[in-house]
């Protein structure tokens, strides 16, 4: 593969670059018009109109359109900007043979998900599913005696967050300003405890499991965090506990996850992602009374286009003065 300076020097000058953005639902290009770069662009809804486009793209911005099959038809392509944090769909290996740089959109929505997940927390714990379940039945619900089914405070207790970057940093900004007891768990300790009160490895999941009023899961989906909330993890959170995943479906064993919460072994979960998604109507999470879910929304936030299109601006910035470091450089 050429070198980092050589695929930059290759960049077109502005007044000749073609951007393409391509998304299903994204206002990319509608934002983009509205920062008067000067900057020609195109946007596309579909793989078929990516194709068509493609041979003419220089950059090209883009997350669940792709297949790596489409870089037969991008001769020009020299950069791609993931619109997502995740970019496991991008063969790295297609993209370093024709000398395309890759880089992710982490961080654009870690502000939302974080809310998002303190969101789900308070809805647990103010019973707020419940009460909309009423209201469609016109259902005036009496106060509670029993205290182990009444609503709860945040304050005071305990939240274990798995996964301390940039969201989970956020997520125990939050949960502190709630008076919360914060636990983090990271791959290394040593990096830092980005706001929690405590900051552990991931191999003490299981002994800390048992401390915590709430499991956050933020972590990224890697070979070592798969399934890494399991039947064991599960079993050990208290019988008052909830579990949180605004991370990825399969950092859950979801057949665990539903056995445990069939038989009420902890007081419940809100998921915002799962392993099949779009979930399937017949998945028995939709039935089950201790789940709220949410259809992988926690990072959809008005302002993703904008913060997208930042990244995006501070890159070609970078190629064209000459850095062969990219923001969220994946290649």
């Amino acid at each position: 593969m050429p070198s980092d300076l050589s695929v930059t020097q290759a960049l077109p000058p502005r007044d000749q670059l073609k951007l393409c953005f391509a998304h299903a639902a994204y206002r990319l290009g509608e934002r983009f018009a509205l920062r008067k770069t000067g900057l020609s662009f195109t946007e596309v809804r579909d793989r078929e109109q990516l194709a068509l486009h493609l041979p003419t793209t220089d950059v090209l911005i883009v997350s669940g359109l792709w297949h790596n099959d489409l870089l037969a038809h991008a001769p020009r392509l020299k950069f791609i900007q993931s619109i997502s944090s995740g970019t496991d769909q991008f063969g790295r290996d297609v993209l370093k043979e024709k000398s395309v740089r890759l880089a992710s959109a982490a961080g654009v929505n870690a502000q939302a998900v974080a809310e998002h997940a303190l969101a789900l927390m308070l809805a647990l714990s103010r019973r707020l599913s419940e009460a909309r379940d009423n209201q469609h039945q016109g259902h005036w619900r009496g106060m509670i005696g029993d205290l182990t089914r009444r609503e709860d405070e945040l304050h005071g207790k305990t939240v274990l967050i798995v996964g301390m970057g940039r969201i989970g940093a956020k997520i125990a900004q939050l949960t502190k300003a709630f008076g919360m007891h914060v636990i983090g768990i990271r791959h290394d300790p040593s990096a830092g405890t980005n706001g929690a009160d405590e900051i552990f490895g991931m191999e003490a999941l299981t002994t800390l499991v048992p401390r915590a009023d709430y499991v956050v899961l933020s972590c990224a989906l890697t070979p070592q965090t798969e399934g890494l909330m399991n039947a064991q993890a599960l079993a050990a959170l208290k019988p008052s506990a909830f579990l949180v995943n605004v991370a990825r479906g399969r950092v859950v064993d979801e057949p665990a996850l539903i056995e445990a919460l069939q038989a009420q072994c902890f007081a419940g979960a809100a998921l915002d992602v799962v392993v099949e998604e779009p979930m399937p109507a017949t998945a028995a999470l939709w039935h089950l009374p201790n789940v709220l879910i949410t259809p992988h929304s926690a990072g959809e936030t008005r302002a993703y286009e904008d913060n997208v299109i930042d990244l995006l601006l501070e890159n070609l910035e970078r190629l064209w003065q000459g850095g062969t470091s990219l923001k969220n450089q994946i290649l």
